[in-house]
Parts: structure tokens; sequence; C-alpha cells
């Protein structure tokens, strides 16, 4: 039976591709940090992270993340395959580098 309560943890599948649209702007950090841990758990060190194009605020705000984030090696917005600016690829760092 699903919960309705809002307070509890929703399960995010692991895959290497993160669709922020359903979260709330002040989850997004500690969703990446905690997004980002499990796929470098899993050997996953390449991630999407689908911002969507909008305003540009989500966008901005995932990427000064980024910025801050010792686990990251790297990022770029998408290519014409894998969502354009709606989307950012991210590198990780392997967990003993972080």
């Amino acid at each position: 039976m699903a919960s309705d309560d809002p307070e509890q943890p929703v399960a995010i599948p692991i895959t290497g591709e993160l669709d922020l649209h359903t979260f709330r702007p002040a989850e997004i950090a500690s969703l990446l940090d905690d997004y980002f841990a499990e796929c470098r758990r899993r050997g996953i060190f390449r991630v999407r992270v689908v911002h969507g194009k909008g305003t540009g605020t989500l966008r901005t705000t995932v990427h000064a993340h980024l910025r801050r984030s010792p686990g990251v090696a790297g990022f770029a917005h998408g290519d014409e395959n894998s969502g354009g600016w709606g989307a950012t690829i991210v590198t990780l760092k392997p967990d003993n580098s972080c």
C-alpha cells in the first residue's frame, strides 16, 4: 500500500538518470548528493540530471550546487541526443577521490 505521507522518503531508481521535475527546490541539494553517492556505490560515474528548460532557475541552482560538490569531477549541458540545455551530464569522482 502506498503512503500519502509527504514526509515519507520516496524510493528513486538508481539508473544514472535523475529527473528533478517532481521535487521541490529546497530538496535539490540533498537529493543530488544522496543520488550521486548511491550512483558511486553502484559504479555509475556518468549521470544525466534532467532539470528542464523553463526559465533556467532550476538549471542555475543545479549548476551552482555541482560547482561546490567535491564528488563532482565535471559537468556540461546535454547534447542534442541527451536533452540539450534541459539536462546536465555530470561526471562523478570515484568514492576514494572525494
